[in-house]
């Protein structure tokens, strides 16, 4: 098994083993780092496990064998027969095409990780803490526009407080930036580094993009074909 080891008091540690298989083919993802910054970047190509490393650590998807320790909780350690669901985990989750409700408004979206089970909020119904995360992300003269209406900054600004909204552990995001055009990138990245800081919200973000390291790295992990290649 590669591994990054970070010496400070970990924020993130993180030991995966998974098999996947499809028709006559398989991946082996199999890695481990320990990293004490607060945000941190998973760094490589297109196949090399990133996305299915993130949806590991949020326990979308279980890995064979493992362990997850993030900011003093852990959530996952296989060999003790903890398995934490994700809800339990409490782990703030941005997809790369944000996976919003067509159906719902901004406002809707974001009190959405609000509610219980599937129902959906009324358009009529405020949330205070819906309401704070369009205030904070500038979403407010949005917030009764539905996902067709919005520019591709708005739906990520709305992705990511939906996220917020219910104070998470931490926040993943997979390849946030990859749809936006270059100057709002640069934006956006500027945004989210802010937002970071001032909540001191443990965030792994995973990319392919240069610039996204440059920008928000505090470490970085490199992958390739499901193993840490350096950091």
């Amino acid at each position: 098994m590669n591994t990054v080891h970070s010496p400070a008091a970990p924020t993130w540690d993180v030991s995966l083993r998974k098999t996947l298989r499809q028709d006559a083919q398989s991946f082996e993802l199999d890695l481990q780092f320990r990293c004490a910054a607060r945000r941190i970047v998973l760094h490589g190509p297109s196949g090399a496990g990133k996305t299915q490393t993130l949806r590991m650590i949020a326990g979308i998807t279980q890995p064979d064998a493992g362990r997850v320790h993030v900011a003093g909780r852990t959530f996952l350690d296989t060999s003790a027969g903890l398995r934490l669901s994700p809800q339990q985990r409490h782990i703030g989750y941005v997809f790369q095409d944000y996976a919003l409700f067509p159906h719902l408004t901004v406002r809707q979206n974001i009190a959405f990780a609000l509610q219980p089970g599937w129902r959906n909020p009324g358009r009529g119904t405020p949330a205070p803490q819906a309401e704070r995360w369009l205030e904070q992300l500038q979403l407010q003269s949005v917030a009764g526009h539905y996902p067709h209406q919005l520019s591709g900054g708005q739906r990520q600004r709305t992705a990511l407080a939906r996220a917020l909204v219910r104070e998470p552990a931490a926040l993943l995001l997979d390849e946030p930036f990859s749809s936006l055009d270059k100057p709002l990138r640069q934006r956006l990245r500027e945004e989210l580094r802010a937002l970071q800081e001032a909540l001191a919200l443990p965030l792994l973000l995973i990319t392919h993009d240069d610039d996204d390291v440059r920008a928000l790295a505090q470490e970085v992990v490199e992958m390739d074909a499901g193993r840490v290649a350096q950091a």
